[in-house]
This record gives structure tokens, C-alpha cells and sequence, in this order.
């Protein structure tokens, strides 16, 4: 414990880390670019520099603190010392700010605005590089980069996957893959977690909004679209509702407006997720099929596995995702004449993650030789479409989802959140739907903050071992004490990102601490009012395996083959 004056006033600390986190425990928003809490300390900006009482400078996020230092935050050499420096990163950077993805978010354009940054005296004599639009997931513009390091060290540190890297040295320095390659010959698992920590537009979604808008001006065209669970409980801050607060009957209303023909919930498919994945393990455990068994859901999981651990490529379950079931569902569903009515049908998904637009394309989901999802719209771009289509979405009156694919249970919601698929897997093997056995699900460590969760549950005189992780970094870990014989587990189930998809690649990217809180608690609060709690109880599940489903099981709802790209 300490005590450190701050312009003046004595703030007390304890363990944190760095100077700069007690400034901002005393109230005070200190510039930075390259900072943020869940990463290294790199030290690369600069604008967190502060002065002390002897008139020296450092940068307060590498600084520890030290009972009695005295430091300013205001002063006039340091105010101009900041706009200094912003002016310097406009000056090596593209500035064609209106057209720019993240304008009007992004965090360099922000400093300027607070700085008085107007004009800038420096010419830019930056050689203007191309873009990488290799990816299906994100693009690329080495051209706005600005040499923060927080797309390497998020790839690396908390993705363990290390697709980017810097080369060259002072002026010529750059963030690339190595040797300059596309991104998308690397391993780069799409989870887009690098633009999430990107303060600018160099790294941004690639976008579908425009073929989307054009499906929906087609009159011979029914579009259709599902929304995840995650997706619920993002959108609306973004319109001043409350954060995390689950707004789909509002989605549903303006997607409606928009356009869209069918909007259905992808909690329905998260339910058939459930319906075989529980099928497929108790299956293995029984007959001495390969375990653990690996959750599927998360394509950028999927292709981490197929890159990094391959021997474990038939661990990893068959099924489908819910995105890939319930597109592969829907069009089928139109094939038949009496409900196609002669229209081509397509399909969209609004999604939290980046990562499945790449899914979309894989060679595995498509179904007698068609596309099963055309479009992949992450959060992000929805917010974008609404706003282009000025409705007044905080005063929309909810609607419901269509039927017969818009009903999912509260097992099928809480796949949002990390552990989601775990829950309700369990609820399907028990046998209650009380109050308290679901309480008694929800208390057994699944629900835990830990990023990495181990908890042994009974099931028919059987000890099964479960470990549910998010983060590749911590799917690594995971992964290499499976190799190494460390640990012996019945089921593990990844997310690519901290904290589910609630905190995916597509998501509104500036989510402190308190927005990834009131996500998750937003997903369980949905949980909590649904009428139906296990996927085995959903009616309109029932009807599918009696009805259409019938015999198409494996067709619809499985992967034929293993393909993690």
C-alpha cells in the first residue's frame, strides 16, 4: 500500500500494476493508443507520459508506482507534448477520414479532436502500401497503422497464434504477416480479436453490407436471416439503451422494416446443436469413440485445432455450428415448391463473430451444392444498416421471430456467453427442469470467472471430466496438457474469444469492463424469462425430427468431413 499525489490530491494504491491505472482510480482519463490492461505493456505511444515534481517525464503505464511520488498530468509542456506526438502519428498516416471505416470511432481521431489538433505541419512521405483484402473476415490497411503493437500482441498473447508481427526498423517499420505474405496464408484463425484491439481503421471487417442491401431490393428474392444470441445484448447501447440489456424483439422489428422476409433466432439451431451434440458423446463415451470430445461452434477454434493440434482433428464433434444447421435447415425448407413459391431463397446470418464469414465459406457448408449461408453480417454492420436507414430503433415496438425456425429455449441462448454450450449439454443429460436443478447446473463451475474452468459431474455411475476454456491462449494450454497425458477430459468446450462470442471479433469494439458484465448478465437475464430451459423441450425442435428432419439428420446437421478453412 501507498499513497501517490496526484495534481495535488493523495490517491491511495495497493497492487495495481502502473501509474497510469491509479490516474484513471483517481478520475482522470489519461491518453493512450497502444495501452490496455488485458495486454502487455509496450510503451510505444507515449501519450500516458506524466511529469513529476523534479520535472521529469516517463509514461505512466510502465511506471510502477512508488509511496509518495508526486506527479502532474496537466502541465503545459505535457499538453504540448501530446499534441505533438498526435500531430506526428497523423503525419505518417492516411487521412482521409470521412471514407474511413472506424471514423467517428477511432481512437487517434478522438486524441486530435480532445488535443486541438487542426491542422498538421508535417508533410507524409509514407510510400502507400496496399490493401489486404485476402481475408474473408477482415481487411488489412497497412496505410493507417500507427505501430501500437496491439494487433501483435493480442494475436500472440491472448490468441497464441502470432499471424502478425513488426519487420524493418525506425521510419521503415510496419506491422505485416511474415515476409509480407496475405493474411490469409497464415494461421491466422479469422477471430478478428486484432481489430478489436485496433485504436484505428488499419485493421477493419470486411463487409457485406452492400450485396445484403441488393438481396433485399431483388423482388424475386426472399431473404432470410438468423440472429445469435450475443448479437442480442450489443446493439443496443449503440442506440442509448441500456448496456447488455437483450434487445431482439426490437432486431426482429427492423430487420422487418429493412426488409427481411423471415427473421429467425439461431437459439432454435443452438438447440438442435444440443439435441446431437449430446447424441455424439454419449455415443463416443459408450462405444470408445475419440475423446474428449470437442465442441464445434467456434470456427475460429475449429481452424486453430486443424492448424495447431491436427492429430485431434477427429475429436472434434461433427455437428454443424448453429449458423451452419440452421441455414442448411431454412434451405431446405424452401426447396420444397410449396414454400419456396418460385423465389430464390437467401441467407443471411448476423453473427458476433468475424470468424464465421469464414465458415460460410467453407468447402463443408454447402449442401447439395449450394451455399447454405450466402452472407455473413456481423453486429457491427448491422448497426451500420440500421443507422443508414435512420429508423428510430430505441422507439421500435418489439416483435417476435417467425415461425417455424424463431423459437429457441433458454439452453440455446446462453451459448453467448463461454460455458453456454457446456450448460445446457448438461441440462439435456439430467433429467429435472426445476428451479433448482437448474441453479445446481449453473453452481457446478461452469459459470466461473476463471478463463479456464475444470469441474467433474456424475452421469450414470460415470465421472465425467469437463473443461471449458476461452481464449486460444488458453485453449493452447488446454490442448498441450491433453497431448502430454497431464489431464484426461470427457468434453472441452472452446471460444476463440475472452468471454464467448459476447466479446467476438464483430462486436462494437470499446467494451470496458463494465459493458463485458453487463453482456454476459444480459444473456442470462434472456435465459432467465424463457419459458422453455432445455433444448430437448422446444416444441418446434420436436416437430423438426418428427417432420422435415426425418432421415436428413446427418445431411443437414453434421460435417461429412473435417475442414478447418
Amino acid at each position: 500500500m501507498g499513497t501517490i499525489t496526484i495534481d495535488g490530491r493523495k490517491v491511495e494504491f495497493t497492487n495495481e500494476r502502473n501509474v497510469l491505472t491509479i490516474i484513471r482510480k483517481a478520475g482522470i482519463d489519461i491518453p493512450t493508443l497502444c495501452y490496455h490492461s488485458e495486454l502487455s505493456t509496450f510503451g510505444a505511444c507515449r501519450l500516458c507520459t506524466v511529469e513529476d515534481d523534479r520535472g521529469k517525464m516517463f509514461a505512466s503505464c510502465s511506471e510502477e508506482p512508488r509511496d509518495g511520488m508526486v506527479i502532474f498530468t496537466n502541465t503545459g509542456k505535457l499538453r504540448k507534448y501530446r499534441k505533438l506526438i498526435i500531430e506526428l502519428l497523423l503525419a505518417a498516416h492516411c487521412r482521409d477520414c470521412t471514407t474511413c471505416e472506424k471514423s467517428g470511432n477511432c481512437n487517434l481521431q478522438t486524441l486530435a479532436h480532445r488535443f486541438g489538433v487542426m491542422h498538421v505541419r508535417f508533410d507524409n512521405y509514407k510510400e502507400m502500401r496496399p490493401l489486404d483484402f485476402s481475408s474473408p473476415s477482415i481487411v488489412r490497411d497497412p496505410n493507417k497503422c500507427i505501430l501500437c503493437g496491439n494487433c501483435v500482441r493480442v494475436c500472440e498473447e491472448l490468441q497464441s497464434v502470432g499471424a502478425l508481427g513488426f519487420a524493418e526498423r525506425g521510419s521503415d517499420a510496419m506491422v505485416m504477416p511474415a515476409f509480407d505474405r496475405e493474411i490469409s496464408t497464415t494461421d491466422c484463425v479469422n477471430c478478428g480479436q486484432c481489430r478489436v484491439f485496433c485504436p484505428t481503421g488499419a485493421i477493419s471487417i470486411r463487409h457485406n453490407k452492400t450485396e445484403v442491401w441488393e438481396a433485399l431490393a431483388d423482388p424475386d428474392t426472399r431473404v432470410v436471416c438468423q440472429v445469435a444470441p450475443a448479437v442480442r445484448v450489443a446493439v443496443g447501447d449503440a442506440f442509448g439503451l441500456a448496456k447488455g440489456k437483450s434487445v431482439m424483439g426490437k432486431i426482429v422489428s427492423v430487420l422487418h422494416r429493412m426488409g427481411f422476409d423471415e427473421v429467425y433466432d439461431t437459439t432454435f439451431s443452438a438447440d438442435l446443436t444440443i439435441m446431437e451434440e449430446t447424441a455424439e458423446f454419449l455415443d463416443r463415451v459408450a462405444n470408445g469413440g475419440k475423446l474428449p470430445l470437442l465442441t464445434s461452434c467456434c470456427p475460429a477454434w475449429v481452424k486453430f485445432v486443424g492448424d495447431q493440434f491436427p492429430e485431434y482433428s477427429e475429436n472434434v464433434s461433427t455437428c454443424r455450428s448453429p449458423q451452419g444447421m440452421l441455414s442448411a435447415v431454412v434451405k431446405e425448407y424452401f426447396r420444397d415448391p410449396a414454400n419456396g413459391e418460385g423465389k430464390k431463397t437467401v441467407m443471411v446470418s448476423i453473427m458476433p463473430c468475424t470468424a464465421k464469414k469464414m465458415e460460410a465459406n467453407r468447402p463443408n457448408s454447402y449442401t447439395k451444392g449450394e451455399k447454405d449461408t450466402d452472407y455473413v453480417l456481423t453486429t457491427n454492420e448491422l448497426i451500420d444498416m440500421i443507422r443508414t436507414t435512420g429508423i428510430d430503433f430505441a422507439e421500435l415496438e418489439p416483435e417476435s421471430s417467425d415461425i417455424p425456425f424463431g423459437f429457441g429455449s433458454g439452453g440455446g441462448v446462453i451459448f453467448g456467453v463461454t460455458g453456454g454450450v457446456t450448460e445446457a449439454v448438461i441440462r439435456r443429460l439430467v433429467s429435472g427442469h426445476d428451479k433448482a436443478t437448474l441453479e445446481k447446473i449453473a453452481e457446478c463451475g461452469v459459470r466461473e470467472d476463471e478463463f479456464i474452468r475444470e469441474f467433474t459431474i456424475p452421469y450414470n455411475g460415470i465421472d465425467v471430466n469437463i473443461c471449458v476454456a476461452s481464449g486460444l491462449a488458453n485453449a493452447r494450454k488446454v490442448m498441450d496438457q491433453v497431448r502430454s497425458g497431464e489431464k484426461n477430459y470427457h468434453l472441452i468446450e472452446i471460444m476463440a474469444c475472452r468471454r464467448g462470442c459476447v466479446m467476438g471479433g464483430g462486436q462494437p469494439r470499446l467494451a470496458g469492463d463494465r459493458t463485458k458484465a453487463a453482456r454476459t448478465a444480459g444473456i442470462y437475464k434472456a435465459d432467465n424469462v424463457s419459458v422453455i430451459k432445455k433444448s430437448d423441450e422446444n416444441p418446434m425442435v420436436i416437430s423438426l425430427y418428427e417432420g422435415m428432419l426425418k432421415g436428413k439428420e446427418h445431411e443437414l446437421l453434421h460435417n461429412h468431413e473435417f475442414c478447418s478453412r
